[in-house]
């Protein structure tokens, strides 16, 4: 951060240690470690409590069902973003299309955006909780898929029980 204010004040005598432009912008503007710690769990608690609160929320006659869509949906995109102060978000969205999870992500955001559809366009209640499943059981997926082994054990536990 100190080194982003001497370039940003003028102070800066130039590129003394041989990095370019490009190089000493981004180490001028990377987070500390502390900093994404508070901002993961800032933005993934942020996403925990819109998803409650829509849930909550659902059972309101009348507009319920769209209040519901839209805080599960932002819910659902700030516990994903809060990722992104951990690993950073080219990272993040290089792991996002990784080969393990690139179905997951593909199938999480068309039902984010099918929750939408259904909740505002359609106003079809019935579709919009299907696609809020579907949303939170893609997300689980995806979420599983960073831990060794977690996949193949809810496999065999799924396989076990039916």
């Amino acid at each position: 951060m100190d080194k982003l204010k001497k370039v940003l004040s003028g102070q800066d005598d130039g590129n003394t240690d041989g990095t370019g432009i490009l190089e000493r912008a981004n180490q001028a503007s990377t987070l500390a470690w502390g900093t994404r710690m508070k901002g993961f769990v800032i933005c993934f608690v942020l996403g925990v409590f819109c998803s409650i609160l829509g849930s909550c929320l659902l059972w309101i006659p009348g507009f319920g069902l769209a209040v519901f869509a839209v805080l599960y949906s932002v819910g659902t995109i700030l516990a994903l973003a809060s990722t992104m102060f951990l690993m950073g978000p080219c990272r993040q969205l290089k792991t996002m299309c990784a080969i393990e999870r690139a179905f997951a992500t593909v199938i999480m955001i068309v039902c984010l955006v099918l929750t939408l559809c259904a909740a505002f366009w359609w106003k079809n209640n019935g579709l919009a909780l299907l696609f809020c499943v579907l949303q939170f059981l893609a997300f689980t997926w995806y979420g599983l898929s960073y831990i060794p082994f977690a996949r193949d054990a809810v496999m065999k536990l799924c396989s076990m029980c039916l």
